[in-house]
Order: C-alpha cells, then structure tokens, then sequence
C-alpha cells in the first residue's frame, strides 16, 4: 500500500458530480503531475463534504481544509500555493476544525455546529468504493462483534433497548419488529432494506448510499443475523444510478473480503445481498407495494394482516426497514443501547436525517440529534430564509407531510413533540417557503404529484386524487366558486378515512392543513376572478 503525505477529497455525490465535480478532479490530477507532487499527493472521490451549495467541495488532509465552491479557475492556486508551498486560500478556505468550535466560524462552518454526525460520520472522509476506508473507520467491527460473541436474540434486545424507531416515516420500533420476524417458525426469512426513496423533497437516504455503502451493508447482515435470515435485498429505485454502483462494488467488495457469503467470519453464518431496481414507481415505497413489485407483479398495496414480518416476499417472513433505520443499527451494536439512548430525547432516540431546501441560504442533507428546535434548524444551520425575506411555512416530512406556520417553528423536532402540533418527521424532508409563495400554487402542484403516483387500485385515491386536481385547476384559472375548499376538505377526509393504503390515505394532509392554517388565502385566491 503507497502512502501520501496529502490527500485530496473531491465531493463525487450526485450533486457535486452535476456541478462539474469529475472536471475539478481531473484537472488536479492534471495540476499535480505537472508540479511532480503525483508521488505524494493523491486525489480521492468521496461523499457529499456539506459545503458546497451549489458548487463543489473539496476537502485536503490532513490539514483539515476545506475549499467550496470550487471552480476550474481555482485548481491551479490551490496546487501552485497550498499542495506545493503550503499557503492556505483564505478566501476559498473552510476549516473544518474551527467549525467544532464555533468560534468565529463563518457562516459555512456553522452548518455543523449543532449536528451530531452518527450515520454521516464517513460520509465526505472516506472512499466509498473502497472497502479498506470503511474497515480502517472500525467498519465491520459490529458485525465481527456480533458474529463472535453475541446471539441473534441478544441483538434483537440490543435494538429494543436501544428504542431504535423506524425512520421512514410510521416511527414503528425497529426492535419489534425484527422480534415479530425471529419468532417464525421458518427455514427462509427476508431482509429488504427500502432505498426507494420517491417522496419529493426527499433525498438523505442517497446520501448515506454514494458516500458510505458499506454502512447500509453491514446494517443489513445484522439484521439478517438477528432474524435468522440468509438472503437480503436492496429495493433501489432506477434513478438513483451512483448509488446502485456504489452499491454493487460494496457488495462485491464485501463477497471478496468473506463478510457476505457462506460462513462469514467464520461463524457458520451466511448472507447474501442482492439490488433490486424500481421502475420509479412513488406507491413502492409502500412496504407492501415494494414486496410486489420484487415479486415481479404490479406495484399495489396488499391488504394487511397478515403483516410482511409473518407473510412477506414470496409468503415468508419479512423485515422491511429504510435505509437510515438499518444504517443506525452498526453504532448500537459497537456503542451499546445506553450510548445510543444518550443522544436524543425520550421517545426520540439517536439523530434524525433531513434534507433541508427551498427558500434558504443553505440546501443540503443534516443530521440532527432528535429534539433540535425546527427554528433552530432553519436559522444556525440553513442560515434564515433567502434573501432576507419573512418565513411563509415549513413543509415537514415530504409532500404528504405536515404544513407549519413560522409561529409553530420553535418546536423540539421529536415524534412526540411533533405530534402536539398534529406534524412529524415524515420522510425526512424540510421545504422552507418564504412569502412570496402562493400556498395554493404549491398545493396545486403537490396533488398533481398524486395524480400522476396514484396507483389506481382503490377508489378513493384514484378518483379522489383526480377530483381535487380538477377543483384546484379551476381555482388556479380564476374560476373557484364558493364552496370549493369546503369540498376539498370533505375530499381529503374521505380520502383520509377510506383509501386503501397509507399513501392514498396521507396525500391530502399538505392541503388540508393548508385550508385549516391559511384559509384567509385560499378565500381571496378563489373570489379573485383574473
């Protein structure tokens, strides 16, 4: 193995790839040969590094420096000055360092002040296609922990003890769940670990997959040992195409190392892992939806009972859990329940992803430990509403969601909490509007989204979907008449109460809470008659 006096981080997600990442990296290879520092500097892809915005990041160790945004304009000074005179940019330059502190940080340090990096330890340090990164960050060590001196029951209680929670969504506690599975009585169990991610607004679960695979890996053998399963699957949906490569060479690389396969570590236990490609589809991220879909069959919500932990994929028992969920299970095995019950609150344990956007100075995926006031969230890490303008809303949770008033903001964000104020994490999404959004625009855009996603299998959604979309054009056309949002409402209740699955079920909640909370502007936007 060579070693380098300098490494060079290039944030390769799939954001800084679309800003022009892959150019950045081959003109500093380009820079560093011609200056001869090829022998002791190399440039490495990793994750997303946080900074960039909109640009790209790069990250140089082990001085602990961070530049972002970076242009092909900078590479040859950041080479000619700080890799081969040692001079630092200031102008470019973020210190990672003095962003622990806080201490005349600039506004780009602050983004991590008040974050707890538990799942997004790796992500921005190491190369997520190479498994040695991971294994030297203590990868696997969980697994070679569980493996050797624990049995399945005892991880199963380590998860229960630990009040892990579901994190797409229902918040239904993990450890239940795996114990519901162990305790079928059958040869062939399943894990699917659901990376399909089609909530719009919703992108943190990508960045655990592009820049620490392995994670999610290592989340799953465990959980498969805990349940006694041998075959796991990675429901990922096609548009996510970094994050099924990164994936595939982590499993392969895993296969290699003999952490999946027959016998892993010796144990007398085997795992295999194998990525399934959606089609897109937003109904399979419905548990069920998503097990038919693997079936090869049309992606519709099954009727429940039985639930998938006793008949799931194929008729057998089944644990589904999302990619954040199985990603915080490795740390719990390592740390133990009571270390990972220290962070967060009561009800509310560990740290909770977001993908923070919309109208704010800092867009980006946080991770946040639970009880971290929303206000707090919007201020210290995206840096207030953009362009100094008055906060409008929040959209909480994805598009089937919750909506919050600036004046519901200064809450602890934690499930119980949250639902004082009839909202929750959801899947992890924070939309800021400022004032100048209309609610009734959004809304309208929101409900075509379902128009399009409905699966067509129950009445209620099918053609309730349909009917609101046909209100809401008219009110969007200068035609509302008096009485539209009183049958909006009665459409979203009905939907609420009678579609078949919970995404038919939550697809009015955006605009409900809209009708209930800005109902003086649905009022004026349907008399207006231009």
């Amino acid at each position: 193995m060579k070693f380098y006096r300098t490494h060079v981080l290039v944030a390769k997600d799939s954001r800084g790839i679309a800003a022009g990442a892959e150019n950045i990296e081959k003109l500093l290879i380009g820079e560093i040969k011609r200056h001869h520092l090829d022998g002791e500097v190399a440039v490495v892809p990793t994750g997303d590094l946080g900074f960039a915005g909109d640009g790209v990041s790069i990250a140089v160790y082990p001085d602990g420096i961070v530049y972002a945004p970076v242009t092909a304009a900078d590479v040859p000074a950041i080479v000619g000055e700080h890799l081969l005179k040692g001079k630092v940019l200031k102008k470019l330059a973020v210190s990672v360092r003095r962003a622990h502190t806080g201490i005349g940080a600039t506004r780009s340090e602050k983004i991590i002040g008040i974050q707890k990096k538990i799942l997004l330890k790796n992500v921005g340090t190491i190369n997520p296609e190479n498994i040695e990164e991971y294994i030297a960050t203590d990868g696997y060590s969980a697994l070679g922990k569980a493996l050797s001196g624990m049995k399945s029951g005892e991880v199963i209680a380590a998860v229960k003890s630990s009040e892990l929670r579901g994190r797409g969504g229902a918040g239904y506690p993990t450890g239940m769940k795996w114990e519901s599975a162990a305790v079928e009585q059958d040869a062939e169990k399943y894990i699917i670990c659901n990376a399909d991610e089609g909530e719009p607004g919703t992108f943190k679960d990508r960045e655990i997959l592009e820049g620490d695979p392995h994670l999610v890996l290592e989340g799953i053998i465990l959980a498969g040992y805990a349940i006694g399963a041998h075959t796991g699957y990675i429901y990922v949906r096609g548009e996510y195409g970094l994050s099924i490569r990164r994936l595939q060479k982590a499993i392969d690389a895993a296969a290699a190392y003999g952490l999946l396969g027959k016998n892993i570590l010796g144990s007398g236990f085997g795992f295999d892992i194998e990525i399934k490609k959606g089609a897109g589809a937003y109904i399979c991220g419905e548990e069920s939806a998503l097990i038919e879909s693997i079936e090869g069959k049309r992606g519709e919500p099954r009727k429940k009972p039985p639930y998938p932990t006793k008949a799931g994929l194929w008729g057998k028992p089944t644990v589904i859990n999302n990619v954040e969920t199985l990603a915080n299970v490795p740390a719990i095995i390592e740390n133990g329940a009571d270390w990972y019950k220290s962070i967060g609150v009561p009800g509310s344990r560990g740290t909770k992803l977001f993908s923070l956007m919309g109208d704010i100075n800092w867009k980006g995926v946080i991770e946040i430990p639970f009880g971290t006031r929303l206000s707090n969230i919007i201020t210290e890490i995206g840096g207030g509403v953009k362009g100094g303008r008055k906060l409008k809303g929040v959209i909480l949770g994805g598009v089937s969601g919750f909506l919050i008033r600036p004046e519901e903001t200064d809450v602890s964000v934690d499930f119980d909490s949250l639902a004082r104020i009839e909202a929750g994490p959801g899947s992890g999404s924070i939309i800021v509007l400022d004032e100048t959004r209309s609610i009734v625009d959004i809304i309208r855009n929101i409900i075509y989204f379902f128009r399009h996603e409905s699966c067509g299998k129950c009445t209620p959604c099918r053609v309730g979907v349909e009917q609101m979309y046909s209100i809401l054009d008219y009110i969007y056309g200068c035609e509302g008449i008096a009485g539209d949002a009183e049958t909006l409402e009665d459409i979203g209740r009905n939907m609420a109460l009678t579609s078949f699955c919970p995404l038919g079920q939550t697809a009015p909640n955006i605009m409900m809470q809209s009708l209930k909370k800005y109902r003086d502007e649905w009022q004026e936007y349907i008399a207006r008659k231009k």
